[in-house]
């Protein structure tokens, strides 16, 4: 463990695993280096250590595993780039969303509750793809603003915005699987 000391220990995220700080991320590579130094931390590749050690390799894998989760997540990786860079999206007290990004969302509950209410599979599969669809967009969107622009601020409406659509497919989801229970 000696190679993992404290100051290796409080770095962010993409330096854990020597990736640039960026929304821009090539997935493969994550997967990769997260292998990498997972297989370094692991606690079972410590179990003949002291108590301490293997509390301190225990510590390791939980970060490595929440910095995983973090940057693996386009929408987590958004909300942690901008806490990076000092910006926060404001998740929890800025609600303002453009009138039309809110009614299409509005529109799209109540079409997700009248499918499931009727079974209607292929119409909750349409929005299914619809919304992974837009989702894809708004992460190129987000891309272009934190990583090209510098627009931090379009970034955290990005970000919020992802939000709302994240919870909208799992609902989707969610009735896709009632459906066809």
């Amino acid at each position: 463990m000696t190679i993992f000391d404290q100051e290796h220990f409080s770095r962010d995220h993409f330096s854990l695993f020597g990736l640039p700080r960026r929304q821009a991320l090539d997935e493969l590579e994550l997967e990769k280096r997260y292998r990498d130094v997972q297989s370094q931390v692991h606690p079972d590749k410590h179990a003949h250590l002291a108590d301490a050690d293997k509390r301190l390799a225990m510590q390791w894998a939980t970060k490595v595993n929440e910095a995983y989760q973090t940057l693996k997540s386009p929408l987590k990786r958004g909300e942690y780039v901008l806490g990076l860079l000092g910006h926060d999206p404001q998740i929890e007290h800025n609600t303002v969303m453009p009138t039309d990004f809110l009614m299409q969302q509005m529109e799209l509950r109540e079409a997700v509750t009248e499918a499931r209410a009727g079974g209607d599979v292929d119409a909750l599969e349409q929005m299914h793809r619809r919304m992974k669809k837009e989702m894809t967009a708004q992460h190129q969107t987000l891309v272009q603003a934190l990583d090209e622009t510098k627009d931090y601020a379009r970034g955290a409406e990005i970000v919020r915005q992802l939000m709302f659509q994240e919870k909208l497919l799992h609902e989707i989801d969610e009735a896709l699987q009632a459906v066809d229970a």
